[in-house]
């Protein structure tokens, strides 16, 4: 059987709405709060990419349509080292094209992009949930470095010491307590309607 083989690319401004396809895909699996940016914005965000020497956004096509998609940036290994890294994120398939190379063609390309900067050490983030994504990299030899947390700045405020976190914790006490009042005043209604 004859298999197209996987093309990988910078992606274009024109790519914007195959990848709003691919991303909205992908934020199922994200955490919760992960809007898929209008079509405009996702033109320009590539743009901006482009031109960034250090930054690129991987397309994998496979029978003319974008199916896959990789974030790379060229950065330090950490702070306080000199020796870059190339930090892939958002390595994302749409179902329908998984276990046809498209992973693989995108992370050749990381390597080859790799090679070609003079960079010796490639960096993946994935989605904790993805099993799929985490085995894949596991075969491909990458081990686990890190874990990497979010929240949302609200979220974060609220948790730290300081005039701003409390205020945030005293917001969310009194919620709650509204929402005790709330549940109270519903039960109570529910019983007075059952003894009439």
């Amino acid at each position: 059987m004859f298999r197209n083989p996987v093309q990988v690319r910078d992606a274009r401004p024109e790519d914007a709405a195959a990848l709003i396809a691919i991303w909205d895909d992908f934020s199922k699996r994200a955490p919760e709060g992960l809007e898929v940016s209008p079509e405009v914005e996702t033109a320009a965000a590539l743009a901006r990419m482009a031109a960034e020497p250090d930054e690129r956004l991987l397309v994998g096509v496979l029978e003319d349509r974008v199916v896959g998609t990789m974030h790379l940036r060229r950065t330090s290994v950490s702070p306080i080292h000199s020796e870059t890294a190339i930090h892939t994120t958002h390595l994302h398939v749409l179902d329908g094209w998984r276990r046809r190379g498209v992973g693989r063609a995108l992370f050749e390309a990381a390597v080859s992009w790799a090679e070609e900067k003079d960079t010796a050490h490639i960096l993946a983030a994935s989605a904790m949930n993805s099993r799929d994504v985490n085995r894949f990299m596991a075969r491909l030899g990458l081990g686990q470095v890190a874990v990497i947390r979010g929240a949302t700045v609200p979220a974060l405020r609220a948790k730290l010491p300081g005039e701003a976190g409390a205020k945030a914790r005293i917001g969310t006490q009194q919620h709650h307590k509204l929402g005790q009042v709330l549940a109270q005043r519903r039960s109570l209604r529910r019983s007075q309607s059952k003894s009439q």
